[in-house]
């Protein structure tokens, strides 16, 4: 459903940033996506599989916790 928030958050311009400002084109290369699949990860307007999240989250060597974060309804 288009507009609709999925709850999962992420923290990958961040941690692009504190890696040598990784570029998305780069972090798209190492997980194996196109840069736009990056993109609209980090805008929250789509939620990676969770084999593509593993990915980034090992690209930058923090557990997957550490780059995306889930609030379901009712949790604040």
């Amino acid at each position: 459903m288009a507009g609709v928030e999925s709850g999962i958050t992420n923290t990958i311009r961040a941690l692009r940033f504190n890696h040598g400002e990784m570029t998305q084109s780069e972090l798209a290369e190492k997980v194996g996506v196109t840069r736009q699949t990056i993109y609209a990860i980090e805008k929250n307007k789509y939620s990676p599989s969770l084999e593509v999240a593993f990915r980034i989250a090992r690209v930058f060597g923090e557990p997957l916790e550490a780059v995306f974060q889930y609030s379901g309804p009712g949790e604040d």
